[in-house]
């Protein structure tokens, strides 16, 4: 019955709500959205720990809870909102305030959360799927929601988890965790357990693929749709364009390689950005790089770069740009000079191309010290830039060449904006 479902799904609530919790950097956002009379949606892949910000956010008021993802309520077909809502007072009592976890898998859902604001609700959802930002929420929210994004523990958060002081003077550890952090990831239950990650992380890339992907989609053949994500998390940071991996992986069409391409980046699963040009054109036209969510996802799936540094140093900045709000193909890109010479990431601020970033694991080598330096260089000079950075493993040094200065900033100092 659905009475006892949220009995049980009530008990639950109150036994999460009394475990220690890292604060995550997103509540002090989210609070400020919090009685503002809009529908807060909290948006992420799963276990980057969207039910829990969402408990922080309502924690210090009576609120109703119900967890979609629950697959006892799969066998409630043609369930009544209005009898729902009924059982969830009977339990709950007069509370206005209700949180929805993963509300992706109630159907028609965002005409039923239109309706619960226009009552007087105070509502908190939280979704797995980056499409609730697009068709979903057009359709019936817009102008009523507050979206929030939430990713997996970015460093501060992880050296919390790890009860280091980031002000610390003990290098040796500061080290030990960021090369932790770079290959294990930071999906929060696995940093908070020490869980091991191979195992944890495996069945949570195949459960990210299976739920938010070919079940959501109702994709009949899945062995197509696994090839395509195991390809991608093994060449994370490459370029593609559709009809290339169409070719590579024997598609049938471009336009279904394009399709499922675009549920694996709902899925939150992985990231692309374009090369930047003037012209949207252009952009459209240029080959695009993928990124994954999490370097523990690349270490635990990949078959090739699980030790390959650089590529998973590239990954982290990426997705350390992304958790400080970044949006691809927004305010991050990748750039190409005229010379065919690359910068990882380019970053846009409205109009304004503001700052170029590379990412050079190893900069001992002369040569490849000049290849990293000459490719800035050259990208700040067609696009009239001045803030110039280079992320290395560890070195710090400003370098001037050209009339530039570039940056040379170690990784733990630039995740922790020192």
């Amino acid at each position: 019955m659905l009475k006892d479902l949220i009995s049980k799904q009530k008990e639950q609530k109150e036994r999460l709500l009394l475990l220690p919790y890292i604060k995550r950097n997103k509540i002090d956002q989210a609070d400020k959205w919090n009685k503002s009379g809009l529908i807060k949606v909290i948006l992420g892949p799963r276990r980057a720990g969207k039910s829990v910000l969402a408990f922080m956010l309502l924690k210090s008021q009576e609120f109703i809870y119900l967890n979609f993802d629950d697959e006892r309520l799969f066998g409630f077909k043609d369930l009544d909102y209005d009898e729902m809502m009924a059982e969830l007072h009977a339990i709950y009592g007069p509370t206005k305030n209700i949180l929805f976890d993963e509300i992706q898998n109630l159907p028609r859902w965002e005409l039923f959360a239109n309706r619960l604001l226009r009552s007087g609700y105070n509502l908190v959802l939280t979704g797995s799927n980056a499409l609730l930002l697009g068709r979903e929420l057009a359709t019936a929210l817009t102008g009523r929601h507050i979206p929030i994004d939430i990713m997996p523990f970015d460093f501060k958060e992880f050296l919390l988890a790890n009860k280091y002081d980031y002000k610390s003077d003990d290098i040796a550890l500061r080290y030990a965790l960021l090369e932790k952090f770079l290959r294990r990831g930071s999906f929060p239950e696995l940093v908070m357990k020490d869980l091991e990650p191979n195992g944890y992380l495996d069945i949570l890339f195949d459960s990210l693929l299976f739920k938010d992907v070919v079940q959501r989609h109702k994709i009949r053949f899945m062995e197509p749709m696994a090839a395509l994500a195991s390809y991608l998390i093994n060449n994370i940071t490459s370029s593609y364009t559709a009809r290339s991996l169409s070719k590579t992986l024997d598609f049938k069409s471009d336009v279904t390689l394009e399709k499922y391409l675009s549920y694996l980046l709902e899925s939150y699963l992985f990231f692309s950005i374009s090369a930047y040009s003037h012209k949207f054109g252009q952009r459209r036209k240029s080959p695009r790089k993928i990124y994954a969510v999490d370097n523990g996802l690349i270490s635990a799936k990949s078959l090739q770069f699980s030790k390959d540094s650089g590529r998973l140093m590239k990954n982290l900045v990426f997705t350390e740009l992304i958790k400080k709000g970044l949006k691809p193909d927004h305010n991050i890109f990748y750039y190409k000079t005229k010379n065919a010479k690359e910068v990882d990431f380019l970053i846009k601020d409205d109009l304004k191309v503001t700052q170029l970033i590379q990412v050079a694991y190893n900069l001992d080598d002369p040569k490849t010290m000049k290849r990293e330096l000459s490719a800035i260089v050259e990208a700040a000079k067609e696009l009239n830039v001045t803030e110039l950075q280079i992320v290395s493993w560890n070195r710090k040094e400003t370098v001037k060449i050209n009339n530039f200065s570039v940056n040379i900033i170690p990784l733990w100092s630039w995740l922790l904006d020192q």
